[in-house]
């Protein structure tokens, strides 16, 4: 499996439109080698960079997504959910945009999984749940890492 997004590369920074200091659009994301046998696909958007004085386990989810069908190969910039939405550390059931501390270089991983069900989770669950949920049930993984360091940007 591959992800990738056409606005920004692998390790590269990720355009201020798509964080919360911009419009905090979900960016654009294509999947491809989705395995065959898929059922559903999960998609799961992390910063593991945050200082430990914020979060003790340094990790913020910022968009989960479950029970995306297998054949959605693209997700447009701003678009509703191509599935369920789970609960993110924001508390939100929706994309929220890299917003680090002022200064510091964060990483985003967006995660996708392709699973041999479809589970028909409800709405809000949290990625521990998630997790939990899928465990023997993954064909194939992949990530795309894209950076943002919150600084005063024109958009």
């Amino acid at each position: 499996m591959r992800i990738i997004s056409s606005a920004f590369k692998e390790g590269g920074y990720i355009p201020v439109i798509y964080t919360c200091d911009g419009y905090n659009w979900n960016p654009p994301l294509d999947i491809f080698d989705i395995p065959k046998g898929a059922k559903s696909l999960l998609l799961i958007v992390e910063d593991p960079d945050v200082p430990e004085s914020i979060r003790p386990d340094k990790l913020w989810i910022h968009w989960i997504v479950y029970d995306i069908p297998p054949h959605v190969t693209k997700i447009k910039e701003h678009t509703p959910s191509p599935g369920v939405n789970g609960k993110g550390t924001h508390g939100r059931t929706a994309y929220m945009g890299p917003y680090p501390p002022e200064g510091e270089d964060h990483r985003y991983f967006f995660k996708i999984y392709a699973l041999d069900t479809f589970f028909d989770f409800p709405k809000g669950l949290v990625k521990e749940e998630v997790e939990e949920k899928i465990k023997g049930h993954v064909l194939g993984s992949a990530e795309l890492m894209g950076r943002y360091r919150r600084t005063p940007r024109k958009m």
